[in-house]
């Protein structure tokens, strides 16, 4: 048992990392929980790959992780997220791809805990209603006997969802929020990266304390115009022009398969 870092949807952004880190450490937590998508979106892959290598870290992988190693292809990608990721395939160095290679689809740190990046089953599922976690909770019951607490991202939204019996309730992230022993938790800790928010530029994250049954959730300020400038100089964002080509391209693509 002990106190983590709970993270994910990195994407690539060094700076809201090295902020989550930075803090982290302030709080006195080292070890660390990634639900996956180190990579993808902006222009340090590398650097975020060697700050959670540096680290005593439990990660998986997620979809854009899996996506830059060729394990999935862009069928359910946005037409912003495909062109990063061509764009990471081609810059990601040997050492950060072997690391990348060698995750795990999800992960069990402690007996009760589990790792997963979309859904129980399905990497790329967003999980964002009681019904997504009810079917959900069913599957992590088969295919986890005994897990309790599911930490999930994809989605990038901070949220806790509170499984008992039949019900789902979402509960209030403000604050330190107590797990109670007899119920089950879905558990999604926010992404570090916020260059695809509106509402705020805040990279998140969550500390868990597994042997007091704790979770809170942390936002914290990084330097969100130097990571957009450097995603926009280094190729990570579509231009108007190639967004129009990449569109018709998946329109055709679509229609190619559908006859």
């Amino acid at each position: 048992m002990a106190r983590y870092g709970v993270l994910g949807d990195i994407h690539g952004n060094r700076e809201a990392l090295e902020a989550i880190l930075r803090e982290l450490d302030v709080r006195g937590v080292r070890q660390l929980l990634c639900v996956g998508d180190i990579v993808g979106y902006n222009a340090d892959p590398d650097e975020c790959v060697e700050l959670l290598r540096r680290r005593p870290v439990a990660a998986i992988a997620g979809n854009h992780d899996l996506i830059s190693q060729r394990r999935l292809d862009f069928s359910r990608c946005t037409t912003m997220a495909e062109y990063a990721l061509r764009r990471t395939r081609r810059t990601l160095g040997r050492e950060a791809a072997a690391w990348l290679a060698g995750l795990p689809a999800n992960l069990a740190p402690e007996p009760h805990v589990v790792l997963i990046h979309g859904g129980v089953r399905d990497v790329q599922q967003y999980m964002v209603t009681p019904q997504h976690i009810h079917e959900n909770a069913g599957y992590l019951a088969e295919d986890f006997p005994g897990a309790r607490v599911c930490f999930f991202g994809h989605s990038h939204e901070q949220r806790v969802y509170e499984v008992e019996g039949d019900s789902v309730k979402e509960v209030a992230t403000d604050g330190e929020v107590l797990l109670r022993k007899e119920n089950t938790y879905f558990i999604n800790p926010g992404s570090v990266d916020a260059s695809r928010k509106s509402r705020h530029k805040f990279a998140e994250c969550a500390i868990y304390d597994s042997a007091f049954g704790t979770i809170e959730f942390l936002r914290v300020r990084y330097d969100a115009a130097s990571s957009e400038v450097k995603a926009r100089v280094f190729g990570y964002r579509i231009g108007p022009l190639t967004d129009r080509l990449y569109t018709l391209q998946r329109r055709i693509r679509k229609i190619a398969l559908r006859s």
